[in-house]
């Protein structure tokens, strides 16, 4: 039997097909957390991943954006180097205020190994950038991409809906001037209905990722004008809501069922 080397992509190819995603079926872009988590990802047949800030604080035992842009990159890297998905890295505010922090922010991402990133426009200090201030940002993000040698891909996110402030209009404007800015992707995570998520695809023209609702489908969130569809941390509460469940068991019943969940690490972590 003759063996054959699997090639991995390079940055490039994989820029490109995430690239495609965006412009074919809508897709759903499943958020791990670590290295293990990207490569079951990866071999339950997902085309592309997308980190996810809360989970990664987690993983540093942090609460969301208590990480480092150094910490992430290093995230990103190890991302990257765990499967041959396309990556794209949740860079929450840039790291810094300035337009100058998010275009670092990108770069420090596509040198990791990244194809995609998203910028915010929520200051951890309170409150979201004034609009100008946020266009400037996201257009040096944008800039930023552009220079890169091959199609990195980014996202702009409105962070009103999960910031104390559910104005529609508002969030629609920002989306607006960040289309006009030269953003690939548009984000306004915290749509909590049909009608809503609606009005946002409605108002612009590129893709609107979508940040999945419990009870809503895949089906209806495509309907509404959905291309892509991310989970965000809610993977990871889910794995570590069945560890809570199972020590918990443990602790108060001496009942150590829960150990004897099946999983497949062969299939999961084998050869690439």
């Amino acid at each position: 039997m003759r063996n054959t080397l699997h090639v991995r992509p390079t940055q490039r190819e994989k820029a490109e097909a995430f690239r495609g995603l965006h412009e074919g079926e809508p897709f759903v872009i499943p958020n791990p957390w670590d290295a293990g988590s990207a490569r079951v990802l990866e071999a339950l047949g997902f085309k592309a991943l997308a980190s996810t800030s809360s989970g990664f604080a987690f993983t540093l035992g942090r609460l969301d954006g208590a990480a480092t842009l150094d910490e992430v990159a290093e995230h990103a890297r190890a991302l990257d180097d765990a499967t041959s998905l396309p990556v794209s890295i949740d860079l929450e505010n840039g790291y810094g205020p300035q337009p100058e922090d998010a275009a670092r922010a990108v770069r420090r991402a596509a040198e990791a190994g990244a194809v995609g990133g998203s910028i915010e426009d929520y200051d951890p200090s309170g409150g979201l950038y004034e609009l100008a201030h946020a266009l400037e940002r996201v257009t040096a993000a944008v800039e930023e991409a552009r220079r890169q040698d091959f199609p990195f891909t980014l996202t702009a996110r409105t962070e009103n809906y999960i910031r104390g402030n559910p104005d529609l209009a508002d969030t629609i404007s920002r989306l607006q001037a960040f289309e006009e800015a030269g953003a690939d992707v548009l984000y306004a995570p915290g749509l909590r209905t049909i009608v809503e998520i609606t009005a946002v695809c409605d108002a612009v023209t590129m893709p609107v990722n979508v940040l999945a609702v419990p009870d809503v489908t895949m089906a209806k969130l495509t309907e509404a004008g959905a291309q892509r569809v991310s989970v965000g941390g809610s993977l990871t509460w889910v794995a570590l809501s069945g560890m809570v469940a199972a020590a918990e068991a443990i602790r108060d019943r001496g009942d150590f069922s829960a150990l004897a969940a099946p999983v497949r690490l062969g299939e999961w972590l084998g050869p690439r």
